[in-house]
């Protein structure tokens, strides 16, 4: 049976290997791929899909508070589960003054 220096030796030469093949079909494969993106006229959205970003269009906007409890300072944007100090009551007391 083959010891661990041995087989660590084998996978390394195969990793090389696999690199050398991978890297000698690399010109192959973009040269087709170019050829298929010419002759239909391909987009990077059909290819890749379209980009997900927010409805606002920047990304992980952090939404800007529209209530504030007079009494701790804490603010709500009015999205999601209401905080409970503002649960149940006149929210029109609660808004932030532009």
């Amino acid at each position: 049976m083959a010891t661990y220096r041995e087989l660590k030796a084998k996978a390394e030469k195969l990793l090389a290997q696999a690199e050398e093949a991978r890297l000698a079909e690399l010109h192959t494969v973009l040269e087709q791929v170019q050829a298929l993106v010419q002759e239909y006229g391909l987009t990077p959205e059909q290819i890749f899909g379209r980009k997900r970003t927010p409805l606002n269009g920047s990304a992980a906007q952090i939404p800007t508070p529209k209530y504030q409890n007079p009494k701790t300072g804490q603010t709500w944007s009015g999205r999601g589960r209401a905080p409970l100090w503002v649960k149940g009551k006149n929210r029109e007391r609660f808004l932030i003054q532009a």
